[in-house]
């Protein structure tokens, strides 16, 4: 007989019976695990979210604030940092020339190019009427850093109220084999021998021309109602309160003793890039192209410059461009320059570039410094040589050719007309540029103190003029 179910016994344990069991609304439901999930995972989503958001912030804010003080001309890094690094990278000088103006040109496409930020910086003080112009600021910068109207508009962001470009000749030149262009940094000077190396006129004409047409287009007025000055800027630069200043010269190749020829080279020149341009400067002072420096002698020279000025004066627009002169330190003695000063007032040029580089070597290390052999070598080198030993001489001819011009016009019965001066030659601080303004020049120009002092020189300058007015 079969034991019926009722009797069997099962141990309660056996069956789980004993255990605690939870009733279904004692135990969490499959919503509440997921929402309890859903909160974790949204907290710790929150938190990762709110450090990326702090972590980008700071990274972007670390970004901008590179950007404003690797673009402000006023950061150290533009005059200890760039310029030691650009003569480490290229032991060529002339290799870290094209290397500078490159980035310039690449920096100012992109807009991260070094600029004057302060507008303090040409304040009422420093500013001065040239040509009927009043420029924010006395200090120029020299022709040679922009051989090709490359990069006036980003030299101009320096803070210079003069740029000039060039110079530049009829025709495409190589200019002097190389290398052609040394260091001193010792004395913080260069001798060069590039012999005009140029693109030539046409190509530089191109430039210009595209450069004014984007900035007509970019007003929505046509490309003669800039050259004219409807718009209130100068036709060359483009820009309120600055000039643009073009230098032209003759081609190698030609004669010197073909006066013609010559002319023909300037007036070439002329033709092309006279519409473009606020200030013509005619270069008969580089040491580098053979017989060029003849051509200052009185005759020669006022038969040039007159060729220039008529040439100018067919300029297709409301106001021609000025004519200046750009002669040579080495022509120093008082019956050379009066025959300058002479052509000068006989042709109708507006003024006078003094000087250019030298030939000279004597006098160029006052203070003895200890130089290296690689330097005294470069100091030899056959070229023009820069730097600021040549101030005093630069200083000295500025009053001189103050006082011959201003007597000039006196004695030709223009009292009132008194000839523009620029200076150029060893200018590289606020002192030295008071210094031959005080003396008689409107403008002073700055060149080799760019290379060594870096983008931040011409606001550098500005800055201890105004502490010493």
């Amino acid at each position: 007989m079969r034991p019926s179910l009722s009797h069997c016994r099962v141990p309660a344990q056996g069956l789980g019976i004993g255990r605690r069991l939870r009733t279904p609304a004692q135990r969490p439901s499959f919503q509440h695990r997921l929402s309890r999930r859903h909160a974790s995972t949204s907290s710790s989503g929150a938190a990762g979210s709110a450090k990326t958001f702090v972590y980008g912030g700071a990274f972007a804010a670390s970004l901008y604030v590179a950007y404003l003080y690797a673009t402000d001309t006023r950061a150290s890094f533009h005059r200890w940092v760039v310029p030691p690094l650009l003569r480490l990278l290229y032991p060529d000088a002339e290799q870290a020339h094209h290397a500078s103006t490159l980035a310039l040109k690449i920096l100012y496409q992109l807009g991260l190019n070094p600029r004057e930020v302060d507008a303090s910086m040409d304040s009422p003080e420093l500013s001065i009427t040239v040509f009927g112009t009043k420029l924010r600021n006395p200090i120029g910068i020299s022709a040679g850093l922009d051989k090709d109207a490359d990069i006036p508009d980003a030299l101009f962001d320096l803070g210079a109220g003069i740029v000039e470009v060039g110079g530049c000749t009829p025709l495409p030149q190589d200019g002097n084999p190389k290398p052609r262009v040394f260091r001193v940094p010792a004395l913080d000077g260069m001798v060069n021998r590039y012999g005009l190396n140029s693109r030539g006129a046409d190509s530089m004409a191109v430039r210009l021309r595209d450069r004014l047409r984007r900035f007509a287009r970019s007003l929505g007025v046509t490309e003669q109602d800039v050259l004219d000055g409807v718009v209130g800027v100068p036709p060359g630069s483009l820009q309120e309160g600055r000039l643009l200043a073009v230098q032209i010269a003759k081609n190698k190749d030609t004669n010197e003793r073909d006066e013609k020829a010559v002319a023909q080279d300037y007036v070439y020149c002329v033709n092309q890039l006279a519409r473009y341009a606020d200030i013509l400067v005619v270069n008969v002072s580089s040491p580098n192209t053979p017989g060029l420096r003849d051509l200052q002698a009185t005759e020669p020279l006022t038969r040039l410059l007159s060729a220039v000025v008529d040439a100018a004066a067919q300029t297709d627009r409301k106001q021609r461009p000025k004519v200046m002169v750009k002669v040579s330190p080495d022509e120093d003695e008082d019956a050379q320059m009066e025959g300058i000063v002479q052509a000068v007032h006989m042709s109708g040029v507006d003024g006078v570039i003094v000087g250019n580089t030298t030939k000279r070597r004597a006098g160029l290390n006052p203070s003895g410094i200890q130089l290296t052999a690689k330097e005294e070598k470069a100091l030899l080198e056959q070229g023009g040589y820069s730097g600021p030993a040549l101030f005093e001489r630069t200083l000295s001819l500025v009053g001189r050719y103050r006082k011959m011009m201003d007597a000039y016009s006196l004695r030709a019965g223009s009292g009132n007309e008194s000839k523009v001066l620029f200076a150029t030659g060893g200018i590289t601080n606020g002192d030295q540029a008071l210094k031959v303004l005080n003396a008689g020049a409107s403008v002073a120009m700055v060149y080799t103190g760019l290379a060594y002092g870096g983008a931040g020189t011409i606001t550098r300058i500005k800055g201890e003029m105004k502490q010493k007015l």
